[in-house]
Formats: structure tokens, C-alpha cells, sequence
């Protein structure tokens, strides 16, 4: 018989860890971090891990406090005056992150947070990436909260990172141009496509590192998901509001296998009748390279009878910025419109089987643990059907068989 099963991907059985953002005071990178560490992650193991980044002159300090009737831990980081540098550019962090030794995904997840807000700033202050200077979030303590935000996240073996609204704020603040308003332009950019809410509070609730991990981050935003609560834990925040505790609260715990994952993402669409069919092609590959989930064009009937075609892309919140740019530069479109949709998804897994024709990967779809689709990857079922000289329907059913029947064995 037949080996089965070669590989499982992260996303077996249908369960995984996630962590739950819980902000009704806003959330800043200290505060994540804070909060990861008092719902149980070592703070040893986290100094440990931010030793790793080639900065000098930092101490990480962890201690418990009270924030209206909660007891919080509050995580601080001491940089003596040395350290001080406030104008670091892209460049400068994403060498930073580079030269360390910190695990790969560790690296991949800050810089893309750190790129995220040098996007931000650029768009709000009209310039190209590369020529905006980090003030505030290129000190020393932003980048080690940044960084530790992920850290933590990785040594609490979260999978996925899930966010609830974020309070917006309001009022004014000072900064390097001057007094600004609340939330300060690069916080509202950052924030543009996600749940918001307004609390009434006058102040700087949601920083620009809060707002850049968790909006980079997270793979979707409001209602927490169905999950299995394994630790909770308070993270503090510096100021103390009036009559609201400033604390971000954390879940942490498994999805559960009963349903498919229910999630929020974002349709982002735009219609067009003068453009070049061959152009079609190219601006899909570039949306899925921006971080589409999905794709997909439908024929319609535009005013004076004109035949159009509407550009539909889904996408997680934080990922609209990127594809309407896509839609703007690929395409005649002068306009792009986006809405939140909520979406069930069946938990999947990636497996390797050796079938009849040997091994071939498929997707499988599990509901409540329960197997219902078992699909060969048919790039694959193509590949081998050229090679023997078969029709491919014949190698697809085969495929199919075979794998139904090793899962079910």
C-alpha cells in the first residue's frame, strides 16, 4: 500500500493558537507587549531575545500596577542618553533588523511593520519610502517595542493575531511639526480600512507602533473569535484616563473545530470600460502579488450602454492600501471603493499523499474535525498527466480517489 501522508501544515486538524486584541483604551507597542508578558511569557526569554538586535544602551523593566481596579503588568523600556537617536530612516531599522540574529520570521514580521508606517508617512507627507526619517518611532525604545511586540507574540506561540475596534481619540498633540491632530496623521493612515470607535476620551489613544503591529498583523478586526481561552493578560498603558483603566487586554487560546473560521475582510473593487483586455492578465498577478485573497472579474453594462468589467479583490484590512495603489497604477480607473465583508472559512491543511501516480499535494478542508473536500493541487494532476500521456480528467479523478481514500483509511 501506498505511504500516506508525507506533511501536515500548521493548520492541521483544524485547530490553532491565536491571540485576541481586546483595546477599549487603545494599544501601543509597550502595551502589547506588556500584555503578552503578564498572559505568561517570560520576560527573561524576551530580554533574551531582544539582545539579539545590534542596539546598545536599552534596559527592558517589567512590573505590576494598577490602572483604575485592574492589576496590570507595565513593561518600560529604560534608554540611557547615549542610546537617543530619533531620526533613523527605513533604511537604518531595516538594517537594524537585518544584521541581527533574531529568527527569520521574527524579521519578516517587524520589517513589514516598520515598512507599513515609512508607507504611512510617506503618503501623508506626499514623498517617496526611502526619504522619510523616522522621528519618535526611530528611537531605540520604539524599535525594541516593535520588535518585542513580535517576540512576545512568537514565544507565546500565537499563529494568528486577531484585534478588536480601535478607540480613535482626539484632541491635540505635540510633535517634531508642530501641535497635530489626534489621531496624528500617519496613526489615521495606518488606520484606514479598519474598525474604529470613538469613546469620547480626548487623547492620544492608539500610538503608531500600537496602530502598525496590529493592523499589520492582524487577519482580521472586531468580534472576537470562537476560541478555547487558555491565559489572559492586561498590559498598562503610561497615562491615566479619566473614569477608563488604560489597559489593552489579551487573549490567548485555541480556535475552535466546531465551524469554520469566521473572519472580516475588505472587497476592494472598481469598475472600467477603456481598458485593453491583454492588460487583465498582468494586473490580477500584480493584486495577488499585493496580498489578494481572491480575484476575480465580472462583465457589465455601464452607462450609455458602454460594456464594462468590475475588478473585485478581497483582502485582509490592513492590506487595501496596497492593492488600490495596484488598481491605480495597472488600470484607467481614476476611482477604487472598498467595503468590510464577513467571511466563514472551513479550516484547510496542506498534505502530501502518495497516490497511484505518486505524491501530490492537496488541499484539505476540514468542518467541525470532519473531512468534506479533498482536492489534488492540479498544476500537479497536469504536470503528471503531460508526462504519461494521459487526459488529465483521468489523473484528476484518480488523484481524487486515491487521496479519500488514504485520509479515510
Amino acid at each position: 500500500m501506498p505511504g500516506r501522508l508525507l506533511r501536515f501544515s500548521a493548520y492541521a486538524w483544524g485547530r490553532m493558537k491565536i491571540a485576541y486584541f481586546d483595546c477599549p483604551s487603545g494599544a501601543a507597542g509597550d502595551m502589547i507587549m506588556a500584555s503578552l508578558v503578564d498572559a505568561g511569557v517570560d520576560v527573561a526569554a524576551l530580554r533574551a531575545e531582544l539582545a539579539r538586535l545590534p542596539l546598545q544602551g536599552w534596559e527592558l523593566t517589567a512590573r505590576e500596577v494598577r490602572k483604575g481596579a485592574f492589576r496590570a503588568t507595565k513593561v518600560d523600556v529604560v534608554v540611557n542618553r547615549e542610546a537617543h537617536r530619533h531620526h533613523r530612516s527605513l533604511r537604518d531599522i531595516l538594517e537594524i533588523l537585518d544584521t541581527s540574529t533574531l529568527a527569520p520570521s521574527v524579521k519578516e514580521r517587524a520589517s513589514r511593520i516598520f515598512t507599513r508606517l515609512a508607507d504611512a508617512e510617506a503618503r501623508v507627507h506626499g514623498v517617496a519610502r526611502e526619504t522619510v526619517h523616522f522621528h519618535d518611532v526611530g528611537a531605540v525604545d520604539a524599535i525594541i517595542d516593535v520588535t518585542g511586540g513580535v517576540i512576545a507574540l512568537d514565544l507565546a506561540g500565537a499563529q494568528a493575531v486577531h484585534v478588536s475596534a480601535l478607540p480613535i481619540g482626539g484632541g491635540l498633540v505635540g510633535g517634531p511639526h508642530g501641535k497635530i491632530p489626534v489621531p496624528g496623521p500617519g496613526t489615521a493612515e495606518l488606520l484606514r480600512g479598519f474598525p474604529v470607535v470613538d469613546t469620547g476620551v480626548r487623547a492620544e489613544l492608539v500610538t503608531p507602533t500600537g496602530a502598525a503591529i496590529l493592523t499589520t498583523l492582524a487577519v482580521s478586526a472586531g468580534r472576537m473569535p470562537s476560541l478555547t481561552v487558555d491565559a489572559i493578560g492586561y498590559g498598562a498603558g503610561t497615562m491615566d484616563l479619566p473614569d477608563t483603566p488604560n489597559i489593552l487586554r489579551c487573549f490567548l487560546g485555541e480556535t475552535s473545530p466546531v465551524a469554520g473560521s469566521e473572519e472580516t475582510v475588505l472587497q476592494v473593487e472598481t469598475t472600467i470600460d477603456d481598458m485593453s483586455p491583454q492588460l487583465y492578465e498582468t494586473l490580477i498577478e500584480r493584486l495577488f502579488d499585493a496580498g489578494a485573497l481572491d480575484v476575480f472579474l465580472q462583465p457589465v453594462i455601464m452607462k450609455r450602454g458602454r460594456p464594462g468589467i468590475v475588478v473585485t479583490a478581497l483582502c485582509v484590512p490592513e492590506r487595501h492600501g496596497d492593492l488600490s495603489r495596484v488598481l491605480f497604477e495597472e488600470t484607467s480607473t481614476i476611482g477604487v471603493r472598498w467595503s468590510a465583508r464577513e467571511r466563514a472559512r472551513l479550516a484547510r491543511e496542506i498534505v502530501v499523499l502518495t497516490t497511484a501516480y505518486g505524491a501530490i499535494p492537496f488541499k484539505v478542508s476540514r468542518l467541525g474535525g470532519r473531512i468534506v473536500t479533498v482536492t489534488p493541487e492540479f498544476a500537479d494532476v497536469a504536470r503528471i498527466a503531460r508526462e504519461k500521456s494521459l487526459p488529465v480528467r483521468e489523473v484528476l479523478d484518480q488523484a481524487r480517489a486515491d487521496g479519500r481514500r488514504l485520509l479515510h483509511d
